[in-house]
Order: structure tokens, then C-alpha cells, then sequence
């Protein structure tokens, strides 16, 4: 059973995830608290969690600024899978259970009924074609103008619902976007958002943009008094003659910037004020003469269009922010395992090397020079653990581009097979190798191909530790027909257990215990992959196991290798 847990989603915490493991948990800005939360706005022992037969509820412990779920402050209450609670200007996630695939299998609730069975009665009644699936595309020239301007209101919103989902873009390309359209849809000349940074509380510009032809004058002269009047009313405004509007006084900074129209409306998200949409017409004196006396103006309706578009930019932004944590939980997540896992190997291996280093420290004293060959051969030994795994690290954690250079593949695995020997023989392993004598050379990494053919051999020769008659067998092949180099390595060891298998690349997956590192193999694979290749696995459990390491060893395009032209 999974247990609950809260994910700060908007905070100085953003992405920390805590596990309910306790009746009671403590909420708070102290350093006592289970659950600390970096916020001046938060009380020191702010509210507890209590848990009660599978039964959860925050509540308040009188602190100074409340506490709120949903967006409604609370005293007690009973949470909810889903449930947003706001601590301050921390925002964290109440999740009740974690969606595992079977929560998503409908397979024995949705019956799809074959075209032939007697029990399909339906008949289509009525269909539409891709061209009018653009909202609300047909009919415009026969309805009324409100319908009109109605039916081009809701297809911007369309248009800018289809901008929010777009997987490609960044938070701040998504905005400036969402702008560009607002700006066209309204007839504005400027627009920009200001959005409440989650930690100060203070608003900000972020986004700008200005319509195509209208003079850039530079910075977006932006309205303190109708920003203020919008934040404490929740409300839109919009000023068509600041002399005439009795909310803005003479001498106020609407007046200063010589603004003749404007509108603000608030951009309110699920349950709180994120920031404000603020757009505006500059008219120069001598155009308002050119058209005696008539200058631009917002049109009735644009006003609850805009606000609609802050509504819609609200969400769009806690959806990115609520990703984000996501994202930032799971690699704070990753983060931890993999140094856990880490550290755990290098314990392991300096352990191993403190041992060594007893042994050569006790010869020393004794003059015994076999102690001292014994302990040397333990550090060599795990000094060779430390840089593989150091090796397997750099490879598998960045982006490299294989040293084409022209090799045979069967020199590698003679070079692998000699420096295996000796561990061979020590673990009592039959070590063959069968090479193709047709092998060419081919353009490959050799120093990759190596490691990536020698971790799966290592990988090999631990499968079969407590085997009888332990045979490892390494095969080059080269296939004339495809031009594939192929190298397989084969066992006969227990296999692989059928569960186990879709598991085995990836990182710090390791069915060895405390002898692997998880690495191997993931390593082998990025390898083969940069090679244009693949690793596939042939293995039943009591059968052994075969992997097949496989690369085009010709190339489809030309590349340059040492300074020839390879086709």
C-alpha cells in the first residue's frame, strides 16, 4: 500500500515530496517540525497532519495567517486525494495514493464491441470533417454581431487553450505567446504580464510585447493605480479617459505616463491571485487631430475577453509551476538513490582496500613479504573496481560522440579474452572464444566497443559464480548481407527471471547485491546505441543467458576517419 505524502508544488521548498509514515506531522517554520517549510509568512509550529485509520486532516495550530485548503481557510479539515493546502506563500499537494498502470486499466470495464456482433445497434447520425473542427469556423457571416464578436471571443480562447498545451514550448515562450495573441484579439498596442513571485510576494513584469507596426518607445509605461485598484478588488478595469475616471486621481502615475486607454484584469488561479494582464492604446495628439477628434478605443466585450485570457494564463502557469515540482521531486528522488547507491559501492570497494592496506601494514612489521604481495593484490583489485565504476560513470552520464576510427572487432575481444584469463581461471570458468576469420575492419569506437563488450562479460562471468562447469563463450560474426558486426556472449549460468528482464539496462538495476554497480550494462547499451546499434537478450530462467551486441560496421553516410572519406 502506498503511502501519502505532500509535494510542495510553490514555495522555497518547491519539489520537496515528504512521506506520511506517522500518526502526527508537524507543520512549520521551527526547526522541530517534520514537515519545515522556509516561509516568513509561516508560524513556527503552523499546523499538524493527523492520520486516523486511514483518515487524514490538517489542522490549524492558531497560527498568524492561517491555514487554507483549497482555498478556504480552515480550522480542521479532512483532506482529500488532490488537495491543495496553502501555508503562507507555500502551496503543497495532498496525494492520497500514487497511480499505479492498474488504476488505469479499463480493459475489464470497457467491452469494444466487434462491427459484425448482433448486440452494435448504433448508426452514425451525423458527421464532421477536420476543416470545421476549428471552433466555431462556419456560420459567422449569418449570425448577429454580438454572435459574432461572441463566436471570434471564443475562438482566441481556443487558440490560446491550444498554445497552453503545446509540449515544445518554455513557461516564458508560452506567455509571450499567449500576448501576441491577446494584443491582436484586443486591438491593444502594448501588453505585459506582472506575475507575484511565490516567495516575496511582489509583483513583477516578466512578459512584453507590443503589436506588429506600432513604435517600440522602449520600456511599457504601466499603471501603479490601476494594478492597486485590480489586486484589492479582484476585479478588471479598463479607462478610456483618465481625467474622467474618479478611482484614478490627477497626479497619479496614470496621468504621468500619458496613458489615454488601458485595461488590467486579475490573473486568479485556483486559489490565489498569481498576477495581472495589463494592456494599453497610446494615441499620439496629432493622429486624434487626423481623425477629428477620434482616437482608438476598446470595444464594449473586450474586457471580459481579457479577463477570460488571465483566467486561462492563471491556470496555465500553476499547471507549468505543478509540473515543475513534479519534475524537480523526481530528480531530487533520482538524485538521492543514485548517491545512496553510490556511496554504498564505494563502501564497499574501500573496505575492501582498508583490508588490503591491513594486510600489507601487518607484512611490513613482520617482514613477511607474501602478507604484503596478499594485501598489495586486495588494493590492485579494488583500485581496478574504483576506476571502472569512475569509467562507467563518465560514459553513461553525458552525451558523447563515438572516435570513428577503422578496427576489428575480433582484436577487442582478443584483448578482453587475455585480460580475463587470469579471472577465469581463479573462479574455475571455461572461457572460450570463437572469431569470425572473414571479420573486416570496421569504422567503431574501440576504446567504447571494449568497455561496452567487456561489462557484459563481467556481467557473465558473476551469473555464474556457483554454476558447475561454469562456459562462457564470446562469438564474432560478421553478416555480409546487412554489414552488421555482431558479438555474442553466451552463459550458462541460471538466466535471467522473466520479471527481471525488462529491467536489466537500466541504471542501478542490479541482481548482484553488493558485487555490482547497476552501471554495467546501462553503460554497454548507451554505447551500442551511439554506434547506431542494439543489445538484445536471449535468456530462460535455468537456461542461461545470451546477449547479442550488434552495429552497423557500414556506414550509410560518408564520415571522415583519420582524414579519409569512408563510404
Amino acid at each position: 500500500m502506498t503511502k501519502p505524502t505532500l509535494l510542495v508544488i510553490q514555495g522555497s521548498n518547491q519539489g520537496a515530496r515528504y512521506g506520511i509514515e506517522t500518526v502526527s506531522l508537524d507543520i512549520g517554520r521551527g526547526v522541530r517540525n517534520t514537515v519545515r517549510i522556509h516561509d516568513t509568512e509561516v508560524s513556527r509550529h503552523h499546523a499538524t497532519l493527523e492520520a486516523n485509520e486511514g483518515i487524514y486532516q490538517i489542522v490549524d495550530r492558531n497560527s498568524s495567517n492561517g491555514t487554507f485548503v483549497n482555498g478556504v481557510a480552515v480550522r480542521t479539515r479532512r483532506l482529500h486525494d488532490g488537495d491543495l493546502i496553502q501555508i503562507g506563500r507555500t502551496i503543497l499537494l495532498f496525494t492520497e495514493q500514487s497511480a499505479s498502470p492498474e488504476m488505469f486499466d479499463a480493459s475489464h470495464l470497457v467491452n469494444v464491441i466487434d462491427q459484425g456482433a448482433i448486440d452494435d445497434r448504433s448508426h452514425i447520425i451525423e458527421s464532421i470533417d477536420a476543416r470545421q473542427e476549428r471552433l466555431l469556423g462556419r456560420g459567422l457571416a449569418t449570425t448577429s454581431v454580438m454572435q459574432e464578436q461572441t463566436l471570434a471571443h471564443l475562438q482566441v480562447l481556443y487558440r490560446i487553450s491550444e498554445e497552453v498545451v503545446r509540449p515544445s514550448m518554455s513557461l516564458e515562450q508560452m506567455l509571450k505567446r499567449i500576448l501576441d495573441l491577446t494584443i491582436d484579439a484586443v486591438g491593444a498596442d502594448r501588453a505585459c504580464l506582472l506575475l507575484s513571485d511565490p516567495q516575496t510576494g511582489q509583483l513583477g513584469p516578466v512578459v512584453y510585447t507590443h503589436r506588429h507596426g506600432v513604435q517600440d518607445t522602449g520600456r511599457m509605461p504601466v499603471s501603479q493605480s490601476i494594478v492597486d485598484v485590480v489586486i484589492l478588488d479582484g476585479r478588471g478595469v479598463r479607462t478610456s479617459d483618465a481625467q474622467s475616471d474618479r478611482r484614478f486621481v490627477p497626479g497619479q502615475s496614470i496621468l504621468q505616463a500619458g496613458i489615454r486607454e488601458a485595461m488590467c484584469v486579475p490573473m486568479k488561479g485556483h486559489f490565489e491571485l498569481i498576477g495581472v494582464v495589463y494592456v494599453d492604446i497610446t494615441t499620439p495628439a496629432e493622429r486624434v487631430l487626423a481623425n477629428n477628434g477620434n482616437s482608438q478605443h476598446f470595444e464594449d466585450g473586450l474586457l471580459s475577453l481579457l479577463a477570460s485570457i488571465g483566467r486561462q494564463t492563471a491556470l496555465a502557469i500553476e499547471n507549468s509551476r505543478y509540473q515543475h515540482a513534479l519534475i524537480k521531486a523526481e530528480r531530487l528522488a533520482t538524485m538521492g538513490e543514485t548517491i545512496a547507491t553510490l556511496s554504498h559501492h564505494i563502501k564497499n570497494i574501500l573496505q575492501g582496500i582498508r583490508g588490503g592496506s591491513y594486510l600489507i601494514d601487518m607484512g611490513l612489521n613482520d617482514h613477511n613479504e607474501d602478507v604484503v604481495r596478499k594485501g598489495w593484490d586486495i588494493v590492485e583489485k579494488n583500485q581496478n573496481k574504483i576506476y571502472n565504476l569512475v569509467m562507467d560513470m563518465l560514459t553513461f552520464s553525458k552525451e558523447r560522440q563515438p572516435a570513428w576510427e577503422p578496427a576489428n572487432a575480433n582484436d577487442i575481444v582478443k584483448d578482453i579474452f587475455e585480460l580475463m584469463q587470469a579471472r577465469a581461471a581463479e573462479k574455475n570458468i571455461q572461457f572460450e572464444a570463437e572469431l569470425d576469420p572473414e571479420m573486416p575492419e570496421t569504422p567503431f569506437d574501440p576504446e567504447g566497443i571494449s568497455r561496452a563488450i567487456l561489462n557484459v562479460v563481467t556481467n557473465a562471468f558473476d551469473a555464474i559464480e556457483d554454476v558447475e562447469n561454469a562456459t562462457v563463450l564470446v562469438q564474432t560474426t560478421f553478416a555480409k548481407d546487412t554489414g552488421n558486426v555482431q558479438i555474442l556472449v553466451t552463459d550458462n549460468g541460471h538466466g535471467i527471471p522473466e520479471e527481471t528482464l525488462p529491467h536489466i539496462f537500466n541504471a542501478f538495476e542490479s541482481t548482484k547485491g553488493a558485487r555490482g554497480t547497476g552501471l554495467g550494462l546501462a553503460v554497454s547499451q548507451k554505447i551500442i546505441m551511439e554506434h547506431g546499434g542494439r543489445i538484445t537478450v536471449d535468456s530462460k530462467p535455468g537456461s542461461g543467458c545470451r546477449f547479442a551486441l550488434t552495429w552497423p560496421g557500414v556506414e550509410e553516410e560518408n564520415r571522415s576517419i583519420d582524414g579519409q572519406t569512408q563510404a
